[in-house]
């Protein structure tokens, strides 16, 4: 049965087992394309819309709209007309879901830990040719905002994704809190893996930290991709980072979010009471309070790269939200020679937004 392809439940993140097809874009008889949207899968953290990763004839869906299902399930099939219906029945048939347990196996160890000087650092790992990338979440984030990337942006490159200091499941105490830390982490954690040079993609403040260490330190950045990045002017939604760093409680902390995506409802419940544990752990609350003191004063950003990174040579690229609420849009055109993308119906979670589209810049430019 060389001639069918089967469409998946899709797998984002580590922890992911289930999804719901929320919605097929896609009828029974149409012609597919490579990144033809095809349709919308839910899970307990978000949703978002599924690609095609293969073209042909759509020939049977098998998934139902409003049922969940595990990951890797069958949910359609496709084939070349040539190929006759019993066949088809005899595949549906025949396929089993791979169970859960093989998750390990087939995709490689899950978060892995590194001692660095400043502390224990969360990180992920995806396998690959050539110079890696390193992926550089915001602030108040962790490596899980690159659950739509990581393992797309593996086809080009080893890809590496971390929790920075004070953030997901990285050390809480190091100090001073700032920038300077930030970089230093990302340097550290490089040396610690081996990894003499780099791409860099930053998300938001993790933007300003990739810019930065590019500046610095020129001759690790292969190159820089910036994600809606700070560092690029002065202007910055005061409401969000304070609504964000003040937050205690659900009434509080899901309008804060709201500002992140231009589809508000991807704001889910999950996806609020996974911050507010983050929130509550042990150090946080005081982590965050410095760094966004250190970072955005008086409702400005009190860090600017743009200058030292067109001036290191370092190739850069920007992609932008178009509908950005918490970082301007406009901050795009700040960098010389950068090559900037501004993405329609996005904004400031871009990456998560329109991941396809971020994922093809990425790979696109690095290579």
């Amino acid at each position: 049965m060389a001639d069918i392809t089967p469409i998946l439940m899709p797998k984002w993140g580590l922890s992911m087992k289930e999804g719901k097809l929320a919605a097929w874009h896609v009828a029974e008889g149409a012609e597919i394309s490579p990144g033809d949207e095809i349709m919308d899968v839910e899970t307990d953290k978000i949703a978002n819309v599924v690609e095609a990763a293969d073209g042909g004839l759509l020939r049977r869906r098998v998934g139902v709209e409003g049922e969940t299902y595990p990951v890797r399930a069958l949910l359609a099939v496709m084939a070349p007309p040539s190929v006759p219906e019993d066949q088809i029945d005899a595949y549906v048939a025949a396929y089993q879901t791979p169970s859960a347990g093989g998750d390990e196996g087939e995709e490689g160890p899950g978060y892995q830990f590194a001692d660095l000087p400043m502390g224990r650092i969360r990180y992920a790992e995806r396998p690959g040719e050539g110079v890696p990338l390193i992926l550089i979440h915001g602030f108040g984030g962790d490596l899980d905002n690159w659950l739509f990337n990581i393992d797309a942006l593996a086809e080009t490159a080893p890809v590496y994704a971390l929790d920075l200091p004070g953030h997901g499941q990285s050390v809480k105490s190091a100090r001073p809190a700032g920038l300077d830390l930030m970089v230093s982490t990302v340097i550290a954690f490089m040396d610690h893996l081996g990894i003499g040079r780099a791409h860099l993609a930053g998300h938001s403040m993790g933007g300003l930290v990739a810019g930065t260490l590019a500046a610095r330190h020129p001759d690790r950045a292969a190159s820089v991709t910036l994600i809606c990045p700070a560092g690029l002017g002065a202007e910055i939604n005061a409401g969000y980072i304070d609504g964000f760093v003040q937050a205690t409680g659900r009434r509080d902390l899901k309008p804060v979010l709201a500002h992140l995506f231009n589809d508000q409802s991807l704001v889910s419940r999950a996806m609020v009471e996974d911050l507010l544990k983050y929130k509550r752990l042990d150090g946080v609350p005081d982590f965050l309070a410095e760094l966004s003191g250190n970072l955005f004063r008086q409702g400005r950003q009190a860090e600017q790269v743009a200058g030292a990174l067109a001036a290191s040579g370092v190739a850069a690229q920007v992609i932008w939200g178009e509908a950005d609420a918490v970082i301007p849009a406009a901050h795009a055109a700040a960098l010389p020679g950068a090559q900037v993308n501004v993405i329609p119906d996005a904004g400031h979670m871009v990456q998560m937004e329109q991941s396809a589209e971020v994922n093809r810049l990425i790979r696109d430019f690095i290579a």
